[in-house]
């Protein structure tokens, strides 16, 4: 497949196989793209060992790089700027898999969650969106244009046990719009794929998460399997690749339709 031949990719997010930016990652490189990673913290070493593991399904087998990015670390952007910059010169498209909240915002005691952790919850979930669009814009630009997509969980409404991570998800929907008003006259777009709850390093971390696999798949109408993320990094793929040259600014579900249905 050639959807993204050619295109330069920076993937955030990979930890392992399990990841839904590892995902991503793999339809990417098998649509022709190059790709670098990011890392950070005590999960650099996950996201290096899953880097060598992606760089096996290249076609050269060339390795692929991972750099350093804690979005709470401002330097870290300026540095991802010079390293991306000095490798390509330029850069094609963005993925945003970046998500953490304390253990305290998850899990239902929605109103015993202190600000400092809802504090941090935003700042990495939602905020991060600015600065990576920030550093990344400039190299977009060189290429004529670009596309940013985001992970999201679709925030529009209240889910069992998600507490603030769903108000960081409802920020990180609003903060996409209006970088999607700031990258259109780069002809940058940027939007977020909603998906349907898939068994990733995220979820694990979400008390109560079995309660949506129990639905899901009973009240999808194309069905859904908490087991493949394939559909989820297809879209990402296809909204990366130019042939969705005017849409930005959208949160697009895949879901198996489980939004759309009433009951």
């Amino acid at each position: 497949m050639t959807l993204l031949k050619d295109k330069k990719i920076l993937i955030t997010g990979v930890l392992t196989e399990q990841s839904l930016a590892y995902a991503v990652a793999e339809q990417a490189i098998e649509a022709g793209a190059q790709i670098v990673l990011t890392g950070a913290g005590r999960g650099l070493s996950l996201t290096q060992r899953a880097a060598k593991k992606l760089s096996a399904t290249t076609a050269t087998g060339e390795a692929i790089d991972v750099l350093e990015l804690d979005v709470t670390q401002p330097e870290h952007f300026d540095n991802l700027q010079s390293a991306l910059n000095e490798r390509w010169g330029r850069l094609d498209g963005v993925l945003h898999a970046i998500g953490f909240a304390p253990a305290s915002c998850l899990g239902g005691d929605f109103l015993e969650a202190p600000w400092e952790d809802v504090a941090t919850a935003i700042h990495i979930s939602t905020y991060s969106l600015a600065p990576l669009v920030k550093a990344t814009l400039p190299l977009m630009q060189t290429a004529g244009g670009g596309s940013v997509v985001g992970l999201d969980f679709d925030a529009r409404v209240s889910w069992p046990a998600y507490d603030w991570m769903g108000v960081a998800k409802a920020g990180l929907e609003s903060a996409t719009r209006y970088l999607a008003r700031v990258g259109g006259p780069h002809n940058v777009r940027v939007n977020l794929i909603a998906a349907g709850p898939i068994r990733s390093m995220a979820a694990k971390s979400i008390p109560g998460f079995a309660k949506f696999e129990e639905v899901w798949g009973e009240r999808a109408p194309l069905g859904w399997s908490v087991n493949d993320a394939t559909p989820v990094a297809k879209t990402c793929c296809a909204l990366l690749s130019d042939w969705m040259p005017s849409t930005t600014g959208e949160l697009i579900h895949v879901d198996g339709g489980y939004h759309a249905m009433g009951a």
